[in-house]
């Protein structure tokens, strides 16, 4: 007996619309912020709320063989680990996890009005708000896709689902997850993820590379408290003057061009030429993935070499300032000190830990007219290059998007960081992958209008079912 595609399909989209998308707009208005953006956030309880309504969300579902419990290390954020035993015939011994979060992204600004951070809103195909599609959807997704599995006729093997709350921080908490729950993780033979992204709406999308990360808080200090900039300007140096000569040790202010060589890593040819495969089929994606103003032009034009630019190049963004006051209380003051947050993907085979200890090197070696230089907050994680694909997984993977899109699969890089991917990647080798997701076009992760698209969660949903299946019968 084999899967019934068509029942599946019915279910995930009957469960999408009555029970899932209630769900997640309850889960929106929470302001559940990653550690990083919220110290306070034990306090606050929004993580508790969200791990709250996820829990009672799951708990109710009718998925056989299910334990449900949430862990909780002492001064770490909680873990949801849920494990269903296997289904109608699925090896015990075999395991598939599959990873989500329910932590955000702090709130932007540039919401159009109408919308915010907390305000869920569902307009069309669209759910507005932080945290539907980043990364609040993947355990209702993942649950739903266990349930279709089981009553379409499908088998699974033992299924272990993971949903961490510090992944937007840069994972901090979940190795020592890892550890822990060791021995119930097992040897995972597949890992679904679904918190990347796709490059359309009309198929299923897998990931094969991810970038890593370093992020870190660049300070230089030249006085102990402000003074008169007309009095002290021209004497005393400008903070801002210093940080700018510091960055350019690291980046080339006219090209963008990172400077390090422990940044770099060798391109493998077959993500050239994947690159240029997408590349050739959706030659205007730069141009549809961003809304530049007036007359910006992206800093790589030809399409396969700006694929390649986002995901296998590294690059520095500064993400936040501290000692600036806004425009409209700047006063004629010159500042004591200038405090740049950095965050720096690196490609996903380098060494995150010799990227972070080169460019803090790099940034703290003999400061510029003896001003005070610091980089704190340091935290880095590996990137992440997909194994070679399994014959099963490329055709289930396939079957799977012709059955719930009605177009075949493909497969990109990705320019994001997801660190339990490198940390997985490195602990389990013989594993294979299936990293996915929904955040696409115009979808805006971790920005203003940020939003899920319904229908290509719910395909999605779908496949993940048919996978499921086609991995317990390869």
């Amino acid at each position: 007996m084999s899967i019934d595609n068509a029942g599946v399909l019915k279910l995930v989209e009957r469960t999408w619309q009555d029970d899932i998308v209630p769900a997640l707009t309850r889960y929106i208005a929470i302001p559940s912020l990653s550690p990083m953006f919220d110290a306070s956030w034990r306090e606050h309880g929004h993580i508790d709320d969200a791990v709250t309504l996820i829990s009672e969300w799951c708990r109710a579902r009718p998925v056989e063989g299910m334990t449900y419990e949430v862990v909780q290390l002492q001064d770490r954020t909680p873990m949801i680990v849920i494990e269903v035993a296997p289904f109608a015939g699925g090896d015990p011994d075999d395991t598939v996890v599959l990873y989500g979060h329910l932590d955000k992204q702090p709130e932007m600004t540039g919401w159009r009005d109408g919308l915010g951070p907390w305000t869920p809103v569902r307009e069309g195909d669209r759910l507005y708000g932080r945290g539907g599609a980043d990364d609040g959807y993947a355990v209702f997704a993942s649950l739903t896709a266990i349930e279709a599995c089981q009553r379409a006729g499908g088998r699974h093997a033992r299924l272990v689902v993971l949903i961490e709350a510090s992944e937007e921080s840069g994972s901090p908490d979940l190795p020592a997850y890892v550890e822990h729950l060791a021995s119930r993780i097992g040897t995972p033979s597949l890992v679904v993820c679904l918190d990347s992204g796709c490059l359309t709406y009309d198929r299923m999308w897998l990931t094969t590379s991810l970038r890593g990360l370093v992020s870190a808080t660049l300070s230089v200090q030249v006085l102990l408290e402000g003074a008169h900039s007309g009095e002290a300007g021209g004497v005393v140096p400008s903070s801002f003057r210093l940080v700018r000569q510091i960055l350019d040790r690291l980046e080339d202010s006219r090209t963008g061009e990172l400077l390090l060589p422990e940044l770099y890593a060798q391109i493998p040819e077959g993500r050239v030429a994947e690159a240029r495969a997408t590349a050739s089929e959706l030659p205007s994606i730069i141009a549809d993935s961003y809304r530049f103003a007036g007359g910006t032009q992206p800093m790589k034009s030809e399409p396969s070499e700006a694929l390649l630019a986002r995901t296998w190049q590294p690059a520095l963004a500064v993400t936040g300032a501290d000692g600036l006051p806004p425009t409209s209380k700047a006063g004629n003051v010159l500042r004591p000190s200038t405090s740049l947050h950095m965050s720096l993907r690196i490609p996903p085979t380098v060494d995150d830990r010799a990227a972070r200890d080169a460019i803090v090197r790099t940034l703290t070696a003999d400061p510029p007219e003896g001003a005070v230089v610091s980089v704190d907050n340091v935290e880095s994680a590996s990137g992440w290059n997909a194994p070679a694909t399994a014959p099963w997984l490329t055709a289930a993977t396939e079957a799977a998007s012709l059955a719930c899109y009605g177009n075949g699969a493909r497969w990109f890089g990705e320019g994001g960081s997801i660190p339990f991917m490198g940390m997985l990647g490195s602990r389990f080798p013989q594993a294979q992958f299936a990293v996915t997701g929904a955040l696409g076009p115009g979808a805006n992760a971790h920005g203003p209008n940020e939003y899920l698209h319904v229908p290509m969660a719910t395909r999605l949903t779908g496949c993940i079912a048919l996978l499921l299946d086609a991995h317990a019968r390869r």
